[in-house]
């Protein structure tokens, strides 16, 4: 039985935190100063230098450290324990305001903020 070790893919792991940052190559190399060619090479190697995992890191808003040891089953495993559906259980992401109750809320307080401002208005009117 063959059992190897996972590779520490430095590269993937670059490309990885970048997608989930939503961020393009493009981008990548352009607040890098350097080609998007050459982002691609940066995530198909297993390993870089540490000036330009400095400058990586730095770039996607993490730590160095933080992409050495990016783990994806742990962002999934993070996910999982912090958004579950307890649909028999009170749910506070969900949406519990009713938006139409919100907006006669706010007509009845702008209709009585003019009901004040006619009345105000009145009183000045009778005392000239």
């Amino acid at each position: 039985m063959n059992t190897t070790a996972k590779t520490n893919h430095i590269g993937r792991k670059i490309s990885r935190i970048r997608e989930l940052r939503g961020m393009k190559q493009e981008t990548l190399a352009e607040e890098l100063g350097i080609s998007q060619q050459s982002v691609s090479n940066i995530e198909k190697s297993s390993t870089i230098d540490e000036d330009m995992l400095e400058k990586v890191a730095n770039t996607l808003k993490v730590s160095p450290e933080a992409i050495k040891h990016f783990s994806e089953e742990a962002v999934f495993n993070i996910i999982n324990n912090t958004f579950k559906d307890n649909s028999a259980n009170n749910n506070n992401y969900f949406c519990t305001i009713n938006p139409l109750e919100k907006i006669v809320e706010l007509y009845e307080r702008l209709v009585q903020v003019e009901k004040d401002k006619i009345a105000y208005l009145e009183k000045l009117m009778n005392k000239k």
